[in-house]
């Protein structure tokens, strides 16, 4: 039996390749009420954002397994719980390039060069440090958010201004406050 020109068989069709249908840094065309520039800008702002956002996941869960000290319980818990919200965030961001006709980043060697989250060492940095690196990561988010949010307004481009403020702003402010509570130095106990 046959489909098409190919034979029917349970064997799968390995080692395909296949032409870039679809180049990094365009848009096609997408009936959303939006200009192409207005679609270009925000898919590189998101991609930006996407990139950033991939980084600060992974290190909340190299952070998360690493944890040492009398903290460790209580943080190990937080940076895995905020590793699940920047994870769900990069979905969210993903698929806004996507619903822009924009191709979402999503190889990590790409991401590397894109994001401006600078490398951790690849060593265990004691807990304060990665605290610190966590919130770094965050200001620099935040910062690149503020701006994109202001100017997809400009452009009319009220989705991608909604998702930057209401999910990429709100969620790393509130994780930035967790964090930095947790870099107060304050007695565990009074004696």
């Amino acid at each position: 039996m046959t489909t098409g020109s190919h034979p029917t068989s349970s064997q799968p069709w390995l080692h395909q390749k296949g032409e870039v249908i679809q180049e990094f840094g365009t848009v096609k065309q997408f009936p959303v009420a939006l200009s192409y520039d207005a679609r270009m800008y925000s898919c590189q702002r998101l991609n930006k954002a996407l990139a950033d956002t991939q980084i600060l996941y992974s290190l909340y869960k190299k952070h998360h397994w690493l944890l040492r000290g009398a903290t460790f319980y209580q943080l190990h818990l937080l940076l895995d719980k905020h590793a699940e919200q920047q994870l769900e965030l990069v979905d969210t961001i993903a698929e806004r390039v996507q619903t822009l006709g924009g191709v979402a980043v999503g190889d990590p060697r790409h991401v590397a060069e894109i994001t401006s989250v600078p490398r951790p060492p690849d060593g265990v940095e004691e807990v304060p440090a990665m605290l610190s690196r966590l919130l770094e990561a965050h200001e620099t988010i935040l910062a690149d958010a503020h701006d994109a949010a202001a100017r997809t307004a400009e452009l009319s481009d009220d989705g991608t201004n909604d998702l930057l403020v209401s999910q990429v702003i709100r969620t790393g402010e509130l994780q930035a406050w967790f964090l930095a509570e947790h870099l107060v130095d304050t007695p565990l106990v009074r004696s």
